[in-house]
C-alpha cells in the first residue's frame, strides 16, 4: 500500500489589506474555497501578525502522486489568479 503526501507552501502578498481583519477575511475565504474544492487541508503557518503577507499550508494525501500533483498545480493556478492576491512564491514538498 502506498500513501502518498503533498506538502505545498504559497507565500502570498495582500496589498489591499488595511488591517489584519481585511487580512483575515481574504485569507479565510481563500482557504474555505481550496478546502472545499480541493480536499485538501490549508492553514495558515506565517505571516499571522503582517497584515499583507500570508504563508499557508496546504496538505493533501493519496496513493498516486500524479493525481495530488495535478491538484497542487490546480491549488498553485488558483493562488496566481485570485484577485486579492499576489503569489510571491510556492515550495512543494513530499513526504
Amino acid at each position: 500500500m502506498t500513501t502518498v503526501v503533498g506538502l505545498l507552501h504559497l507565500r502570498l502578498a495582500i496589498p489591499l489589506a488595511m488591517s489584519l481583519k481585511d487580512k483575515r477575511r481574504s485569507v479565510k475565504g481563500f482557504k474555505d474555497r481550496l478546502c472545499s474544492g480541493h480536499n485538501v487541508s490549508v492553514a495558515e503557518v506565517g505571516g499571522l501578525d503582517d497584515r499583507r503577507l500570508a504563508v499557508l499550508a496546504v496538505a493533501m494525501v493519496g496513493n498516486e502522486k500524479r493525481y495530488i500533483e495535478g491538484a497542487l498545480q490546480a491549488i498553485i493556478n488558483a493562488a496566481s489568479t485570485h484577485r486579492d492576491m499576489i503569489l510571491l512564491d510556492q515550495q512543494v514538498e513530499w513526504l
